[in-house]
């Protein structure tokens, strides 16, 4: 069955870690191992902080829309914010590449997508912000469930 969700959340610290629940609660539906939805909760979180830390830098306060289908096999994952948006996306995927002079910060949020998912996508939005679109195909188990319900 498709099914989907939407949440929207203030982009503050201590919403990464329901974000990536809301996410990961939502795709149990499709059954995933504990790999896969590990997987998934990573991606989720490096979104998230990515909207809090550099779509919102310093006092300026906004949201995160967190939005969520199952189609078939197919988890989709979209988090955007309405923050300053990213001056150069090739070079932010880069790994290692940041922003944040004198914080602690590695630069390999998007690499970490990236690995964890199936596809990632990232753009600037045109009302201002940045989308994240991200997939991943659970298909094994669901195949599993069909031969299981077929037999």
């Amino acid at each position: 069955m498709d099914n989907n969700i939407r949440v929207i959340l203030p982009a503050v610290s201590c919403n990464e870690a329901l974000a990536r629940s809301i996410i990961a609660f939502f795709a149990v539906e499709l059954d995933p191992t504990i790999d896969e939805l590990g997987d998934i909760k990573t991606a989720v979180s490096e979104a998230v902080t990515n909207c809090i830390v550099h779509g919102y830098p310093g006092e300026k306060k906004g949201d995160i829309e967190l939005y969520a289908s199952i189609s078939g096999e197919v988890l989709h994952i979209e988090i955007s914010d309405s923050g300053v948006g990213i001056a150069d996306i090739d070079a932010a995927r880069k790994p290692f590449f940041t922003t944040s002079d004198g914080e602690e910060r590695s630069g390999m949020g998007f690499t970490i997508m990236e690995t964890f998912m199936d596809s990632l996508e990232v753009e600037n939005r045109k009302c201002g912000g940045v989308k994240v679109t991200m997939e991943k195909s659970l298909r094994r188990k669901v195949q599993e469930i069909s031969d299981a319900s077929a037999g």
